[in-house]
């Protein structure tokens, strides 16, 4: 540690382990510590304005989208992500900038003595949220893109006030434990983001989803809008990007590859229109250009050729369930190597299913998180589903012997937990490297 002026300082690597400290490792519902920590320090979040986005399914690339198109039109943008692909602070994104190390270590060292006091301790993700809005406010963010981390009424990021708009991305069963057992339980945790008064752009799609959406409105004065996908016209998808035309601005490309990505860009572009019609100065060709620089990896994303490989972090039943398309449009009738590396509590019958009619071949690898499945029990529910399973004994080893089996000419996909595409990353650049 450094020593300022009498007060012991963290490094980065002992800052990391301070945040991921076991001791804020439980899952506590409700807003009234991450309302202590906040008001501590002297209740940053008050002097921001936010997009606040939620969702099962494409939160994230619709907050990249919207982050991306904000930045375009010369608004200091913060964007706030769970979780991370590569590195802890890419979480804490300014103008696409991640955190420096020296300032993530700052702002923990002036949290953790208010941290450590507190009567009931805070959970890892409210101590992020807090370093999160400390860090914008400092930055003079114009506007930050607030990510949800799980639910939404009694999520973290739920402290602020009426956002300047308020998303809600689709909407399946996840975190059922947690949010209930209902399709009807998530879409009120999710509505839970609605705040008087306010402006609100939702996926829409199911019915009984969208009648607690409009209820929810109804009862707190809120004006929700629904996306119109029908503006969306003459897509074509590449294993780099997706282009098509959006009535009004022409035609957009996207760099990004899935099939369902035109429809989280049409929910940013809906947002961003309702604030194009508070008073944000956002032009079309802000809009065409902004979706045109997004970067939001990890999401059926072409890590490389020969053979074609795909990392895509969805884990959940209506992620799989798009995953299958893209991959039935980009390969038909060919037969994928998967890696598969998921969370203990994952149902992986329900993951597994929509895509076992493309497998070659299965291996099972181990996310480097606590959380993580092991490999044996992995396998053993891989195996009933006719295509061979192997054990990747590191993650690094599962993509090895799948590039191999699969041969030049063949494709690889990874799937499973976000928290494992950056060891996939890292593997497949590291053997990139080692064949050069």
């Amino acid at each position: 540690m450094n020593n300022v002026r009498g007060i012991d300082l963290m490094g980065y690597t002992e800052t990391l382990e301070y945040i991921h400290n076991v001791k804020w490792q439980a899952v506590k519902p409700g807003l009234s510590r991450t309302r202590e920590l906040l008001a501590a320090l002297g209740n940053p979040e008050q002097g921001l304005k936010f997009v606040h986005v939620a969702g099962t399914n494409g939160k994230g690339s619709t907050a990249a989208c919207i982050s991306s198109v904000l930045r375009k039109a010369g608004y200091r943008t913060g964007l706030y992500i769970s979780p991370y692909i590569i590195r802890f602070n890419e979480r804490f994104q300014v103008d696409g900038a991640h955190i420096a190390d020296d300032e993530l270590v700052r702002l923990t060292d002036e949290i953790r003595p208010i941290a450590d006091a507190m009567a009931e301790p805070p959970t890892e993700f409210e101590l992020i949220t807090a370093i999160a809005m400390k860090h914008f406010y400092n930055q003079k963010c114009d506007i930050v893109v607030l990510e949800v981390g799980m639910g939404g009424e009694l999520d973290s990021t739920n402290v602020i006030d009426t956002p300047e708009v308020a998303v809600i991305t689709t909407i399946s069963l996840e975190h059922v434990k947690e949010l209930g057992p209902e399709i009807t339980d998530i879409a009120r945790a999710k509505a839970g983001i609605i705040k008087a008064g306010g402006d609100v752009v939702v996926y829409g799609g199911l019915p009984e989803v969208e009648e607690v959406f409009e209820r929810t409105c109804r009862e707190k004065g809120a004006r929700l809008q629904k996306t119109d996908f029908s503006r969306i016209s003459r897509p074509v998808h590449t294993l780099e990007h997706s282009r098509f035309d959006f009535a009004p601005y022409g035609e957009i490309t996207l760099p990004l590859a899935g099939t369902y990505q035109p429809r989280n860009a049409a929910v940013a572009v809906t947002a961003l229109e309702v604030l194009r019609a508070k008073g944000y100065a956002i032009s079309d060709a802000d809009i065409v250009d902004g979706l045109a620089a997004v970067n939001w990896p990890g999401r059926f994303e072409l890590l490389g050729r020969d053979p074609v490989f795909i990392l895509d972090g969805t884990h959940n039943p209506e992620g799989i369930e798009a995953t299958a398309a893209s991959l039935k449009s980009h390969f038909p009738g060919r037969k994928i190597v998967f890696i598969i590396g998921v969370m203990a509590d994952k149902d992986v019958d329900s993951m597994i299913a929509p895509i076992a009619v493309f497998a070659d071949a299965f291996y099972a690898v181990r996310p480097d998180y606590p959380r993580a499945m092991n490999t044996q029990t992995l396998a053993n529910k891989l195996s009933p589903y006719g295509a061979p399973v192997f054990i990747g004994e590191t993650v690094a080893s599962g993509v090895n012997e799948a590039i191999d089996r699969a041969g030049a000419d063949g494709i690889v996909c990874a799937i499973g937990s976000l928290y494992f595409s950056g060891d996939i990353r890292s593997a497949y650049e590291g053997r990139a490297r080692s064949h050069n």
